[in-house]
Parts: structure tokens; sequence; C-alpha cells
């Protein structure tokens, strides 16, 4: 048996070529199979069709053509986040120049634990994270698998600042990966601190930093995963600065207006932080994964130095190789920074600024959409791309019958919040190709779910019927 050919090295370009049309004729093999944003049937058939696909996982002997079926399984059975009808969650679709910028991560396939590694990457990082740092009001950060990732840094960081003892102070509406973090780290139990309109209360956190002893971390958000919404910024930061608490913003979602000159006054705030999560595979169409954590202080990062001399002897850092180590809580670690740093240079701030100010419109008009219609009602005016609605007069288990359904059947993916104690359906608009004709569909296919007056219709032939024509394939 001959050596499987490399992915870099003399032979890779050539390598790799018709391997790279068998993927991308998979992919759309698979895309017409599932004929919509999502495959029909639901978990079982989906699983069915999956293990009827791979057959024997590990086979006595290869099999020549595993790539090309596995990947069109994988299109066949994906929910495309590039289908304007797959709305529900903060699920970008990516840049094709991001994407592509990817592919020559996965062939170099650096790691940025130490410089010898990755030494072009590691100076690139720094470049990117520094700059992105500055355009948040911060002056450094460390890459991130995402949002979560940069939550848990932060209390991290907090802790190993003030003690095991500081405590997380947040509102009800903050992101579930705060109060975990806080178990994983052993901290004590969080301080939840009402949001009854969606976002913190200042009155209710002056309170809570009154009655509670002290040392702690309020953690504010800018894009709830519910609804959007941004906490009072500028309110939340004068009350840390008064009761001399640290301040971390969790804009893992509202970040990307940053970009927006339209949208980032909704930020004003965010630069008083002492740290911002940051993520760009949401309202900045990455690739998973693209977080990132920003410090107003960089010695604060002081706290993720590790030292081990295969990696980082001090004989070479007094040498002049970089310490990467420090720069995240894990050791093999790829630079996702490369496909960041081609978006920001190919698009600059402006053709960022214009992708936000696009979704971001989109979701104004389909919420004027729900507004006019007399079969619905609106949650509220989208702050940045979630539209929250639900048919007029039904009830929950209505609610979230209609959008099994839609998922059963492929014809759409919405979301799910329950906001203010009753249950909505979550559109989530990150897609820049959303057209208006795309948004009627969509609502169109909710009100069919909701009043069905025909007999089911195959999988997937509903969806193409409303949207022929104005979809893309």
């Amino acid at each position: 048996m001959s050596t499987p050919a490399l992915a870099s090295g003399p032979e890779g370009r050539g390598a790799l070529r018709p391997l790279l049309d068998t993927v991308l004729d998979a992919l759309d093999d698979g895309a017409r199979a599932r004929g919509g944003p999502l495959p029909a049937g639901g978990p079982d058939a989906v699983t069915a069709r999956v293990h009827d696909a791979v057959g024997d996982v590990l086979p006595q002997d290869g099999e020549p053509d595993a790539l090309r079926t596995l990947v069109r399984a994988l299109a066949e059975g994906a929910a495309d986040p590039a289908h304007p009808l797959c709305a529900a969650h903060l699920h970008c679709p990516p840049l094709a120049v991001a994407t592509a910028a990817d592919l020559a991560v996965s062939v170099l396939n650096p790691s940025l634990d130490s410089w010898d590694q990755a030494p072009a990457a590691s100076a690139l990082e720094a470049l990117v994270t520094r700059a992105l740092a500055r355009e948040a009001g911060a002056s450094d950060a460390v890459v991130t698998t995402g949002g979560t990732e940069a939550n848990q840094i932060a209390l991290l960081l907090a802790r190993e600042l003030h003690g095991s003892d500081v405590r997380l102070v947040c509102g009800a509406n903050a992101h579930h990966s705060l109060p975990r973090a806080a178990w994983l780290l052993g901290l004590p139990d969080p301080v939840i601190v009402p949001a009854p309109t969606g976002t913190l209360d200042p009155a209710a956190l002056d309170k809570a930093l009154t009655a509670h002893p002290g040392p702690h971390l309020v953690a504010a958000t800018a894009g709830t995963t519910d609804a959007g919404l941004i906490d009072p910024l500028p309110e939340i930061a004068a009350l840390c600065r008064a009761h001399r608490v640290r301040l971390h913003i969790d804009a893992a979602y509202g970040g990307g207006l940053l970009f927006s000159d339209r949208h980032r006054e909704k930020l004003a705030g965010l630069e008083r932080a002492h740290t911002i999560a940051l993520d760009l595979h949401k309202l900045g169409w990455q690739p998973v994964a693209a977080g990132l954590l920003a410090v107003r202080h960089p010695r604060d990062l002081a706290a993720l130095d590790q030292h081990t001399d295969y990696l980082n002897a001090d004989d070479d850092l007094a040498a002049g190789l970089p310490d990467l180590l420090g720069r995240s809580l894990r050791t093999t670690r790829r630079p996702d920074v490369l496909k960041i740093a081609v978006t920001l240079k190919t698009l600059g701030r402006s053709g960022l600024g214009a992708l936000v100010d696009q979704v971001c419109g989109r979701a104004r008009e389909f919420a004027a959409l729900v507004q006019d219609h007399p079969g619905f009602d609106l949650y509220a005016r989208p702050t940045i791309s979630t539209v929250l609605f639900r048919p007029a007069h039904a009830g929950d288990d209505t609610v979230a019958a209609v959008r099994r359904s839609l998922l059963h059947h492929g014809h759409a993916v919405l979301g799910r919040a329950r906001p203010d104690g009753r249950l909505w359906l979550k559109a989530t608009l990150l897609n820049p190709d959303t057209r208006p004709t795309d948004l009627a569909a969509l609502l169109a296919l909710v009100e069919k779910a909701t009043h069905p007056t025909t007999e089911p219709t195959e999988p997937g032939t509903e969806a193409d019927a409303l949207v022929e024509g104005t979809t893309p394939r």
C-alpha cells in the first residue's frame, strides 16, 4: 500500500486540488438532497441516513470514496446557516474568504504553544489581537474558542486578582456560561440580579452590591442570547466604579456592532470594562472558532503564565523567542487568527460594517412584517438582529409544536426564548444575503404551520414552493 498523500510539502498542492473538487461536489450533492435549510424527518431519520451512508466506520480495508460519501452525508444532514430560512441561533454563514484562509491553517497545521511550531502565526496573532482590543477600547486580547471560554477566563483573571471568594454578580439575562464558570472555578454562588425588561436593572445592581460582601465581579451583557438586548453599560460602569468592583462585559454577540458607524454607539461604555468577551463567529462571519477576551490592563494576563522547559525554557525566552503558553488555557492551539486577519484586511472596517448594517436592517424589516400581520405578536423592535414573535392568541404548547413541525419537515429553523415567561419564536438574522422575499416566506411558513389547512406535504416541498425563485440553492 502506498503512503497516503500529505496536505503540505512538495506534493501537497497536487494532492489537494482533486480532493477539494471532490469536497465541493459532495457539498453540492448533499445540499440538493437536503432540499432546504434542515434535513427532514427529525433525529431518528437523520441518524438512520448517516448510519446507512457510513456503514463500518473502521473497515478492515480503506474505501477510496470515503471523502465524497461522508461529506455528502454531512451536507445532506446539515442545518445550513447560509439558507435564509435557517435563522434559529447565533450561527453565522462563514465568509468564503475566511473559509479559504482556514484551509491554509489546516494544511500547515501550526500550533500556538511554542514559537518554533508557529513563527509567523504567533506574530500575526499579536498584531490582530491588539488591533481588535483597541477597537473595543482595551489594550490586549487573547484568542478563545468563543464567548464561553472568554467568560471563563474573565472569571479566572478576577479570581487570581481578588482571591477565591470573589463573587459573580450578573443579571438574570446573563449567558449561562457565566454562572457555570463560577461553579467550574469553585467561586461562591453568584448573585443573580433581576432583569425585568430583559436587561440588567441598575437600581437592583446597586442594591445587590451594597447588600452582599465583596469582592465582586459584575458581568454585564451586550447582546443577550434570547433577544439581542444590551444592558445599560454606562450606568453599570458608573456603579462598578462607585463600588470599586471589577466589570466584565459579555459582548460575544453585540461586539460586532463596533464595525458599524451606525450601530457602534449602542456599545457606549464598553471601553470601561476590565475584560470584554468578543466572538467573531457571530457578527463577524467566521468559521467556528473565533472568540477573544480583551483586557484593559495587559498585566492581568500574567495569571495565565505557565512554564514548561520544552515549550518556553528560560534560556530560549532570554534569547528572544516569544512565550506563547501564557496566551491561552489550552496547549495545542490552531491559529484561528489567520481567518480573522484575512477577513479584516479584505473587507476593512467599512466592509464589515456594511454586513452588520445589512443584517440589522433585515431584522427591522422582519419585525415590521410581524407587527403589520394580524396573526402575529411582536415582542419588541430588535436591538441587533434578533426578532422574537409568536402566533397571536396561541398558547405555549402551540408555539413549541409549530417550531418542531417546521424542524421535522425541514422547512425552517427557528429558535425559542422565554423573555417574559411566555414562549416566543426566535429569528436570529445573520445572513447578509437574506432578502425581503425570504422574510415573507419565513412568516408564511410559520402561519401555515400554525393553521394547517391541507394534508401535510412531502418533506421540503412546502418550503421550496414558498421560496421558489427566491432562495439560493
